[in-house]
């Protein structure tokens, strides 16, 4: 860390005192709020003979008592802030109310049993359940709230032996990307001895005999810096049960290449291993594969380069069935028989059509597929020669999850959510195409009362984007419905329709809900994910802007009453959105967000971003870079709109340095009387098995910040 040394007692002083606070601007509507001063350092960057000062680089280090000091402060003012809201507490307890449902799993079928998780309403965590038969009463396997008191210990995956005797099961602590794998006796419900730790972005995959699974992991961390450091160099191990971790058979790695991963999995009849390795989160693969039923057998290349997406399906013998989009951005399925791998020799199967592929199975021999339609889903069934069965009848515009199985299996279960739908699981029998209710929660609300939706506008170089709005029915289109624009637009990932307590809660105040399906994503395949990647950046940007323009056009709302709110990607979108647009908004909300444009490849697994972003490194990149980074487009003396910030303390996908430095920043730069805080959660990470009760808080926050934003 380049920084000046100081005590610390002179420099939590400097940085922190309250009585040398900030001064704030003048306000004709009242007073400001009055920040902690945040110490500027002397550093400076060269990049390809630019310049660039970086004077809060000393929030990078996280365990500093200097960082942690600013912290505590920051989180002081911002506590305050929001303690003075007089609706907070009455839409906490509204959230309460609503968040009080069951959620249930897709559940999968394993062994001759089932398995699911669910949530009673507001338990921290999901409880993992199973039965052998449909009607049985369910037995709890796993409760993952036994684990912490705080419910800050989340259940991060969970895999059943083919012989449904055993689960290996995934923790992870305080919303840590770092997981430590277990195995439970299913029959017992107890713990056997077997512990794998420094486990990262895996999977596991289990042998056909139930003997032992595959799994990725990392070498092991330096425990003090393990939230902050680069991941480099993954391995592909096998364990074998009831032998310790030290004994772990190294399966694949390249040591010549720090930048790949390896994801295993097995075929259903058990023969293969199948290895898919990445290069960071493009989505272009190599695949490979062993055969298991030769002990002695060596790792095959079948696909050598990382020219397109390749996703394993299943095989049938010899015949692997892989979704694509080689030749096919919106994918199509084809087979390739690994005794003649060229691919003059590969059969399409299913080609490309108008609506993007979105995810393949073999289920009943049969594949099932769902594609979304202007993001929407739709499940059309085709038999293994490629012959189209039927399309399944859905509930209605949403999103369809799970549609995984077995081979030999008839049936299958999925979800079904819309904006106004609770998520529902369905049952789907494949031989009559039939799907009936599994398990339909009850929600304190009418969906009868709302309505969604879709509207395409035009972006600033012509491009077509569709958005959903939801909201009451019949608001008056007379611009001043408070509105809150969500969107993400990145790595190829698609916002789709779904059910969210937080939102209902928000049009119950009279909010309006609109998400927008920007470039970058992959709601319309692999061309339209590329349009907003690297010097293609600012579409993604110019997308969302133009999102929010139609419907201050349109009077749906105003900039006044218009609040933008996103995570991680979504965090850099509306960072890059009110530095670029301070006029267009009433409100930003970055959440746990890419901030640092120049420096975010230095952390972590941020490395692996470069294939969206590109690298600063590189001459041509960082001007693009270096013209949208949030951090370094903040001007002094303009006025942004009200500003809360969120990320949290075990962050380590997205750095919390990266909110820590906008926050700073922003604070010094703000003109005017919009606040600017940043919200730190504690023992908390980028999202993912966040307790129920951190979630009700962090909404209660964010819905009352915005109540006195947009004077609702």
């Amino acid at each position: 860390m380049h920084m000046r040394h100081a005590t610390l007692a002179v420099a939590l002083m400097a940085a922190f005192s309250a009585v040398q606070a900030a001064a704030p601007a003048a306000c004709a509507t009242g007073s400001a709020v009055t920040y902690p001063v945040t110490q500027k350092v002397a550093q400076t960057d060269n990049y390809h003979g630019t310049t660039i000062a970086d004077p809060y680089r000393w929030l990078e280090d996280a365990n500093s008592a200097q960082t942690k000091g600013w912290v505590d402060a920051q989180n002081a003012v911002t506590q305050g802030y929001l303690g003075q809201i007089p609706q907070r507490e009455a839409i906490r307890q509204r959230l309460t109310k609503l968040w009080n449902y069951e959620r249930y799993s897709v559940p999968s079928k394993d062994g001759g049993r089932y398995f699911y998780t669910r949530n009673d309403g507001l338990q921290n965590q999901s409880v993992l359940y199973t039965m052998k038969n449909l009607g049985d009463e369910p037995r709890m396997l796993l409760d993952p709230n036994k684990l912490a008191a705080d419910g800050t210990v989340a259940l991060a995956g969970a895999e059943v032996s083919p012989d449904g005797k055993l689960l290996a099961y995934a923790t992870a602590a305080s919303g840590s990307d770092w997981n430590e794998i277990r195995v439970r006796n299913i029959e017992t419900g107890k713990d056997l001895a077997d512990h794998v730790k420094f486990v990262k972005f895996s999977n596991t995959a289990w042998t056909k005999d139930g003997k032992g699974f595959f799994y990725s992991r990392y070498d092991e961390p330096k425990e003090a810096t393990k939230l902050a450091d680069v991941n480099y160099f993954q391995k592909l191990y096998y364990h074998r049960i009831g032998t310790p971790q030290s004994a772990d058979t190294l399966v694949y790695d390249r040591a010549d290449q720090k930048e790949w991963g390896f994801s295993g999995q097995t075929t259903d009849d058990g023969r293969y291993l199948v290895i898919t390795t990445t290069k960071g989160t493009a989505p272009k693969y190599r695949v490979s594969y062993k055969d298991l039923s030769r002990p002695d057998s060596k790792v095959v290349d079948l696909i050598d380069n990382f020219d397109a997406g390749y996703d394993f399906i299943d095989n049938v013998g010899s015949v692997f069935y892989f979704s694509t989009d080689r030749k096919a951005p919106k994918k199509r399925i084809v087979a390739i028989d690994v005794s003649q791998p060229g691919e003059a020799n590969w059969k399409e199967i299913v080609a490309e059509n108008a609506d993007t592929l979105a995810g393949a199975d073999i289920i009943n021999n049969q594949l099932v597929l769902e594609y979304l339609k202007d993001a929407r889903s739709v499940v059309r069934v085709h038999d293994l020669k490629g012959k189209a069965v039927r399309e399944i009848a859905l509930p209605g515009i949403g999103t369809v999850g799970g549609l995984s199985g077995k081979r030999g299996e008839a049936e299958t279960f999925y979800s079904f959510t819309g904006f106004t739908t609770p998520t529902t699981i369905y049952r789907l029998n494949l031989k009559t195409g039939q799907s009936t209710v599994f398990r339909q929660p009850k929600v304190d609300f009418n969906p009868a009362d709302y309505e969604t939706r879709q509207q395409f506008f035009t972006s600033r170089d012509g491009t077509k984007v569709p958005m959903f709005i939801v909201s009451k029915k019949g608001i008056k289109l007379d611009g001043s419905n408070p509105t809150y624009l969500y969107g993400y637009g990145g790595f190829n990932i698609s916002m789709t329709p779904g059910f969210s307590p937080a939102n209902l809660a928000w049009m119950e105040m009279g909010g309006v809900y609109v998400v927008a399906n920007l470039r970058g994503g992959g709601e319309y395949g692999e061309s339209w994910h590329q349009a907003g990647t690297k010097l293609q950046k600012q579409n993604v940007f110019d997308d969302f802007i133009g999102a929010a323009e139609w419907l201050v056009a349109n009077k749906v709302t105003s900039p006044a009453k218009l609040a933008i709110g996103g995570g991680s990607n979504g965090g850099l979108l509306v960072g890059a959105a009110m530095t670029q647009r301070p006029d267009l908004f009433g409100a930003a909300i970055p959440m746990v967000g890419v901030l640092d444009m120049l420096r975010f490849h230095k952390f972590t697994i941020g490395w692996a971003w470069t294939s969206d972003y590109g690298s600063a490194d590189n001459p041509e990149e960082f001007k693009a870079l270096v013209k949208y980074s949030p951090l370094h487009n903040l001007k002094a003396g303009t006025s942004y709109p009200a500003t809360m910030i969120t990320t949290a303390d075990h962050d380590d996908r997205v750095v919390p340095a990266h909110s820590f430095k906008f926050a700073a920043a922003a604070q010094a730069a703000q003109a005017g009387c919009n606040p600017v805080l940043i919200r730190i959660d504690v023992k908390a990470g980028h999202g993912a098995g966040k307790p129920t009760t951190k979630q009700i808080e962090e909404v209660a926050d964010r819905w009352g910040f915005l109540s006195k934003a947009l004077k609702m």
